[in-house]
């Protein structure tokens, strides 16, 4: 069995854990815990989805001090929604160190999402709220529309206005031919930025999106 990589991971998460058993049981998904004997990351993904509600919610509530309770729920899902945690997962790149046992299909569904859950609930468990809510003010595209249909056209637009380069590509593909999932990293302006998709479009538009982030910081 291969050792967890400490290190490369949380280079990638930008936190070093004072105590490293958090950070590797938040990446056991209940496969590999039930066949190993210890314990999943599901415990912490239920603490990490309370954390990040309490996060996000404070982070609108001052954001935006004329919006509405209505409004500011219906902001609030689509921020921590599947769809949001899963890019914020791919955007780590930290998806491929998930200790899982059996075939992809197993790991199917929320895992992702559940993932970056769990990350919030162990930088928590390790460093406090404020750990934790830097953590998910920087990574959790709370910023940026990850689904945004236009992405990769603002950040070309973006580029040629300011007399830049347009962004080179990376790419990676896994899965059959039937399922296949790419994997694209656009890089410019000395930054880079990582999505994945079903489609080659979905990973390059939730690169481009996270890419124009990084470079208008």
């Amino acid at each position: 069995m291969m050792p967890f990589p400490f290190a490369e991971v949380e280079k990638r998460l930008g936190y070093v854990f004072k105590n490293k058993a958090l950070l590797k049981t938040a990446f056991t998904h209940s496969t590999y815990a039930n066949s190993v004997g210890v314990e999943s990351n599901e415990r912490m993904e239920y603490f990490g989805d309370a954390v990040l509600q309490m996060v996000v919610t404070e982070w609108l509530y001052f954001k935006d001090e004329n919006a509405a309770e209505g409004k500011l729920t219906g902001k609030r899902q689509k921020l921590v929604c599947k769809d949001a945690l899963d890019s914020a997962t791919d955007g780590l790149g930290v998806w491929e160190y998930l200790l899982a046992v059996g075939s992809e299909y197993n790991v199917k569904g929320k895992a992702k999402s559940s993932l970056f859950e769990a990350i919030v609930a162990a930088i928590y468990l390790d460093g406090g709220y404020g750990a934790a809510k830097k953590f998910i003010l920087e990574h959790g595209n709370l910023h940026l529309d990850v689904r945004s249909n236009n992405s990769i056209g603002e950040l070309k637009e973006f580029l040629e206005k300011r007399g830049k380069e347009q962004p080179k590509e990376k790419w990676e593909k896994s899965g059959s031919d039937n399922a296949p999932h790419f994997k694209c990293e656009l890089f410019a302006c000395g930054q880079s930025a990582k999505g994945e998709g079903k489609t080659k479009r979905e990973a390059k538009a939730t690169a481009a999106a996270r890419l124009l982030w990084e470079i208008k910081k």
